[in-house]
């Protein structure tokens, strides 16, 4: 599989690091030096994009693979306000595009779950709800888009909670994500519901970034030759 890596900064190594492991070749890195130069032309030369870059480069990039005709792993965050602009054109071009706020199987097996423990919390209305997440400094978006699709997933299961907020003091009928950038942590995610009597809390926390490389390449390979809008629920089945 030829890969066409639209970003080629820690995740984009990783993800080349587990690609050449698994034979496949990374034919087009961009970074930040050579961003101008992407063109659908160069992009023809890859049977799949992986798209890990900036929230402010995405749709952009998104946009030239699918007028390329090149099926898309999109991993990057902090864009979402574009993703239906995105979609609509991935149906008319008939192309294929990959989302996920978070490639790890782990944190997907996380995500199923969050939905299935705010299915039995709906019925549970002495227990309160919060959210943490903590990633590197270097991590722009905050809360992260793992966290925010955590979140998004309890509003569509607790009766009374309408948005999420990443400001104090809360409503109740909000739902606070607290986040937290320290050092080089990979990512941390936390779902806490406490009343007076008890806590219960779901926790994942990642070790390095090969999980989230390892699933976007997973994601690539499972892309190809597929139309339309794809998320991990649909390549993993939960």
């Amino acid at each position: 599989m030829k890969i066409a890596l639209l970003g080629y900064g820690k995740m984009g190594k990783a993800i080349e690091s587990q690609a050449i492991a698994a034979g496949d070749e990374a034919v087009l890195r961009l970074r930040s030096e050579n961003a101008a130069t992407l063109s659908a032309e160069a992009l023809k030369a890859a049977d799949v994009a992986i798209e890990f870059s900036r929230p402010e480069s995405a749709f952009q990039n998104v946009r030239l693979c699918l007028e390329a005709g090149v099926p898309v792993v999109c991993g990057t965050t902090g864009w979402l306000e574009q993703m239906q602009e995105a979609r609509q054109l991935c149906t008319r071009l008939g192309g294929a595009l990959f989302y996920s706020s978070n490639f790890s199987i782990g944190v997907n097996i996380f995500f199923a779950l969050n939905r299935h423990l705010g299915q039995l919390m709906a019925q549970q209305p002495q227990y309160e709800v919060e959210l943490e997440e903590i990633h590197h400094t270097q991590k722009r978006d905050a809360p992260s888009g793992t966290a925010i699709t955590l979140a998004q997933s309890l509003l569509e299961q607790l009766p009374g909670k309408e948005k999420w907020t990443d400001q104090e003091p809360v409503s109740p009928k909000e739902l606070l994500i607290h986040s937290r950038r320290e050092g080089l942590v990979p990512g941390t995610h936390e779902v806490r519901f406490h009343s007076d009597i008890d806590s219960i809390i779901i926790r994942h926390e990642a070790h390095s970034r090969e999980g989230f490389a390892r699933g976007a390449l997973q994601a690539a390979h499972w892309v190809i030759g597929r139309q339309g809008y794809f998320e991990m629920k649909d390549m993993l089945g939960f």
